[in-house]
């Protein structure tokens, strides 16, 4: 942010709390960037063929696939997020979301709030995603940073619980 939003005035570095922070020289305005991370839902949905791995549209890595994220909208419960990124990018209906927990991503300066829920219906690709694979649970593997690190933490919850290979329900 080369320039203030309150006043127009060009910021500068300045270290604050311990970090370097963008801050307005004018003092009556006061602005100061904080740079706070940005709260993303990412939901591990379960059909009952398996976890459903999509592949967004910007990704140049045709290989590469994910669970799915959304941005959290202002004042949306976390849960109803994770149940409105299911049903927004796969047009698939969501049943009981479960939280599994909370992760820095600090490479996109994002807050991970993880979920796992179950998902039934036909899936139907918004316009973000270009392609998808549904991965049985027993054939599931996390990767070592951002959504993976809740997916690691699901698949050793269903270990523990021994119901890595069960259908859950379903």
């Amino acid at each position: 942010m080369s320039y203030c939003p309150n006043c127009g005035k060009a910021t500068h570095s300045q270290y604050l709390d311990g970090r370097d922070r963008l801050v307005c020289p004018d003092t009556e305005c006061g602005f100061i960037a904080w740079n706070n991370p940005i709260p993303v839902v990412a939901v591990i949905v379960e059909t009952p063929a398996g976890v459903v791995l999509a592949h967004h549209v910007s990704w140049p890595d045709k290989k590469k696939y994910s669970i799915i994220t959304g941005f959290l909208e202002a004042g949306e419960d976390p849960k109803e997020a994770a149940c409105r990124e299911t049903r927004e990018e796969l047009g698939l209906i969501p049943e009981s979301p479960t939280l599994i927990g909370v992760y820095p991503f600090a490479r996109a300066n994002q807050v991970i709030i993880a979920y796992h829920l179950h998902a039934h219906g036909d899936i139907l690709l918004n316009e973000e995603l270009d392609a998808c694979k549904v991965v049985p649970r027993n054939k599931m593997k996390a990767w070592p940073f951002g959504t993976g690190l809740a997916v690691a933490d699901w698949l050793a919850e269903l270990s523990q619980s021994g119901s890595a290979t069960s259908d859950h329900g379903q």
